[in-house]
């Protein structure tokens, strides 16, 4: 089963999942580091997560802190990310395991 049989669903399921990767480095890094933090790595999680938590944030009640605006970023990330899978399994286009080559 070549990568690009099934780049239909490889594709979207690793964008999701960059983009899950690094917002839970940013929560992790940010236990640790200022929210204003100059440094480059820091700078890069921001860019890469800040559209997405914009919209997290739009779909989530106000009172809520950003931490856990984030936790919840990651977990519709994976709930995206499933459901993306469950969405091609239900057309049979998503990969399955089978028979060794």
């Amino acid at each position: 089963m070549s990568f690009w049989s099934y780049w239909y669903f490889h594709l979207p399921n690793f964008v999701l999942a960059a983009v899950m990767y690094t917002l839970l480095g940013r929560m992790v890094l940010g236990l640790f580091v200022p929210a204003d933090w100059d440094n480059y790595i820091w700078r890069f999680f921001r860019r890469v997560t800040d559209p997405y938590l914009k919209l997290v944030r739009y779909v989530t009640p106000q009172i809520l802190s950003d931490g856990v605006v984030m936790v919840f970023g990651v977990l519709w990330l994976m709930v995206l990310r499933l459901g993306w899978f469950f969405f091609l399994l239900q057309f049979g286009l998503a990969p399955v395991g089978g028979q060794g080559s």
